[in-house]
C-alpha cells in the first residue's frame, strides 16, 4: 500500500489540542476505577476490530499477520493493565503526615499530604516499528491516559490509514463509556507535530524513533517559553557479552543470535547489535556458516535507506570485514537480508562511530583477546536500552556488570533482549541515547509515572483532598502515612 500522507491544517491542529484541554480537567477527576472501566472499553473496540486493524497494518508495515495480531493483543493489554494499575494507588504515591505538635524539628508538624497529580494534555509522536504497541493506542498513549492526561497523537507516516483507523475506533469508545470529548485526538504531518509540541496547552511529549528526529522534538520541547518533558526513546545497540566459558559450553548461542538480530528484520529497538566473543571461539565459526534467513522487506523506504546508508558506513572502515551475508544486503526497493560484520575489540575501542546503532538486520561481532576487554568496551559505550552477559556461575563478571549498569535500563543474563514483557518491573529506558529521561520508563506500569507530577497539600478539609488521601479510603488506594 502506497503511504498517503496528510498535513492537519495549523487551525485543526490548534483545535484539537484545546480540545484536549478542554477535556484534561473533568477526565483528570474521573476516579480511577471509572477511568480503568472506561480504558478497558477502548481496549474491548480495537479486539472487536482485530480483522480489520491487522490486515491494514499488514498492508501498510510489511509485517507479518501473525506478528501483528499478537502485537494488537499486548496493545489492549496494555490499556487494561494500566489501567488497573491506577486502582493499586501505587503510582499517585500517596504520603500522609498527620498534624504533630511534638514534632521533633522544634515547631509543630502541620498536616500535609502529598500525592502525584496529571500533568495535563499530552502529546505521543507514534513509532514506526511496532504499528500497535508504539502507536496511536501504544504505550505513551495508554499511560497518559491511565494517568488522567488527555492525548494528542501524531501519527506516524508509514502506516497513515491504520493510525487513522485505529484513533477513530479508541477515541469513538472512550467517549460512548463516559471519557470527555477530546481525550483522544490524532494529527498528521511533522509541521503539525512541531506545532503542537510548542502549543502551550500540551504540557509533556512522548517519541519513539530516531536520535536526530528524537533529539531535534528535545530541543524544541526544551527552548519553549515554558518548557515541558520531552520523553523520547532514542537509539541503543544493546551490546551482548560473551564470556569464555559461556562460548565453550553453550552450542546453541549462535543461533539464538541471530533469531535475536533478525526478528522483525531487525527492526527492534532491543536488537543486539553488537556481540562481544573471544578471539578463536567457536561461535565466530558457527556464524561464518550460519544459514541466514533470506531477504525481507523493511518497514518502509526511508528505513530501507537508513539501514542501507549506515550498513555502508560500518562497512567501509579499514578494520571491519564481512563475516557472513549478502554482497548487496538492500538491492531491492524495500527488502533487506541480514548482515554480520566483524572487527577486533582495539578496533572499536580506538573508533567509537563502530559502536552506533544500525537499524536492521545486521550486527558487528567484536573479538576480544582477554575477558578485560569487556569492561574495556563497556566503560566507551553510551547509553543503552540494554545489556546482556552470558556466563557461566564460574565467569568472574563483576565489574563488567557494575559498568554496565552504569550504562543501560535493562541487563540481561543468559537471556536475548527482543521481547519486552509488559510487567510492573520492566524497565524500558537507559541514559542517553537510550533516551533523554533516563530515570523512566515507556513500557509496564511504571510509565505511567512520567506524566503525573506531585503535589502536596496543608491542612485542607477532606472533602476537597483527592480520593487517593482521604482518610476514608473506599478503593484501597496505597497510602503512606506517619
Amino acid at each position: 500500500m502506497t503511504e498517503t500522507l496528510t498535513e492537519t491544517s495549523p487551525q485543526t491542529v490548534d483545535a484539537i489540542v484545546l480540545a484536549a484541554a478542554g477535556a484534561f480537567r473533568p477526565w483528570a477527576a474521573t476516579p480511577a476505577a471509572d477511568r480503568a472501566r472506561i480504558l478497558s472499553a477502548g481496549a474491548d473496540a480495537l479486539d472487536a476490530a482485530h480483522d480489520e486493524l491487522v490486515q491494514l497494518a499488514v498492508a501498510e508495515s510489511h509485517l507479518t499477520e501473525g506478528r501483528l495480531s499478537g502485537e494488537l493483543a499486548r496493545t489492549t493489554f496494555q490499556l487494561r493493565l494500566l489501567g488497573e494499575e491506577m486502582l493499586r494507588g501505587d503510582a499517585y504515591d500517596a504520603r500522609i503526615d498527620t498534624a504533630d505538635p511534638h514534632w521533633p524539628m522544634g515547631v509543630p508538624r502541620p498536616d500535609l499530604r502529598r500525592v502525584k497529580v496529571p500533568v495535563g494534555p499530552v502529546l505521543v509522536f507514534a513509532g514506526s516499528n511496532f504499528p500497535f504497541a508504539f502507536s496511536v493506542a501504544g504505550g505513551d498513549t495508554a499511560s497518559a491516559l491511565a494517568a488522567g492526561c488527555p492525548v494528542v497523537v501524531k501519527a506516524h507516516p508509514g502506516h497513515p490509514e491504520l493510525s487513522r483507523r485505529t484513533a477513530a475506533i479508541l477515541a469513538d469508545a472512550l467517549t460512548a463509556a463516559g471519557a470527555p470529548t477530546g481525550t483522544l485526538g490524532l494529527i498528521e504531518g511533522q509541521d503539525a507535530g512541531v506545532r503542537a509540541l510548542r502549543h502551550p496547552r500540551i504540557a509533556a511529549a512522548a517519541f519513539t524513533g530516531s536520535i536526530s528526529g528524537g533529539r531535534f522534538l528535545f530541543d524544541v520541547a526544551s527552548q519553549r517559553e515554558v518548557p515541558i518533558p520531552f520523553y523520547g526513546e532514542l537509539g541503543s545497540t544493546n551490546p551482548v557479552f560473551v564470556t569464555p566459558e559461556a562460548a565453550a559450553e553453550d552450542p546453541d548461542l549462535a543461533q539464538g543470535f541471530l533469531d535475536s538480530l533478525t526478528a522483525g528484520v531487525g527492526q527492534f529497538c532491543t536488537k543486539p547489535g553488537l556481540l562481544v566473543l573471544p578471539r578463536g571461539s567457536k561461535l565466530l565459526g558457527r556464524l561464518s556458516e550460519a544459514r541466514l534467513p533470506g531477504p525481507a522487506p523493511m518497514l518502509n523506504p526511508r528505513i530501507r535507506d537508513g539501514f542501507g546508508a549506515r550498513l555502508r558506513e560500518l562497512s567501509s572502515h579499514a578494520d571491519v570485514q564481512t563475516l557472513a551475508g549478502a554482497d548487496d544486503p538492500t538491492d531491492s526497493q524495500l527488502d533487506a537480508a541480514p548482515t554480520l560484520l566483524r572487527a577486533g575489540v582495539r578496533d572499536v575501542l580506538t573508533c567509537p562511530d563502530l559502536q552506533e546503532e544500525c537499524f536492521g538486520p545486521a550486527a558487528l561481532v567484536v573479538e576480544y583477546d582477554d575477558p578485560k576487554d569487556m569492561v574495556a568496551l563497556a566503560e566507551t559505550l553510551a547509553g543503552q536500552l540494554t545489556a546482556t552477559v552470558w556466563g557461566t556461575p564460574e565467569s568472574d563478571v563483576a565489574d563488567l556488570v557494575a559498568v554496565l549498569t552504569e550504562r543501560a535500563g535493562r541487563l540481561l543474563w543468559n537471556q536475548w533482549p527482543t521481547g519486552v514483557s509488559v510487567t510492573h518491573a520492566q524497565q524500558h529506558g537507559g541514559p542517553y541515547p537510550a533516551t533523554t529521561a533516563p530515570g523512566t520508563t515507556s513500557v509496564g506500569t511504571a510509565a505511567i509515572e512520567r506524566f503525573l507530577r506531585p503535589v502536596a497539600f496543608q491542612n485542607f478539609p477532606q472533602h476537597l483532598l483527592p480520593e487517593a488521601l482521604r482518610d476514608e479510603n473506599p478503593l484501597g488506594l496505597h497510602q503512606r502515612r506517619d
